[in-house]
């Protein structure tokens, strides 16, 4: 069924057919910027999926990295903690060394209060 429009000056693009080879040429023309246009989709697509694949390896590395970080001072302050272990240790040594001194201490102290009530 062919439509017929008076004014054709209401279309954009008017393409006759007619029995001249020139529809066949448009249509090759055609299909070969469809074509082109799907070659390029396509490069486009690859050149996309490399660069994915690309990025997902970096960020990869950069967990990896994080992960190593966050480890490396769990060590460093296992080490600070076990120095602050080894000066406890050193303290209640100390401590305890200091004790009997004390207790020498208290003893005079409660010897000098008998003094003081017998007089």
């Amino acid at each position: 069924m062919l439509l017929v429009k008076r004014d054709l000056s209401l279309f954009y693009l008017c393409v006759v057919i007619g029995p001249t080879p020139k529809f066949s040429t448009m249509s090759s023309s055609c299909s070969f910027r469809i074509t082109r246009t799907a070659e390029d989709l396509a490069q486009t697509i690859n050149s996309l999926s490399q660069r994915l694949v690309k990025l997902e390896q970096r960020q990869e590395s950069f967990e990896m990295q994080l992960r190593q970080q966050q480890q490396e001072p769990a060590a460093e302050e296992i080490a600070r903690l076990d120095g602050v272990e080894q000066l406890l240790r050193e303290c209640q040594e100390l401590l305890e060394s200091s004790s009997p001194n004390n207790e020498f201490e208290e003893n005079w102290l409660d010897q000098d209060e008998h003094v003081d009530v017998a007089a």
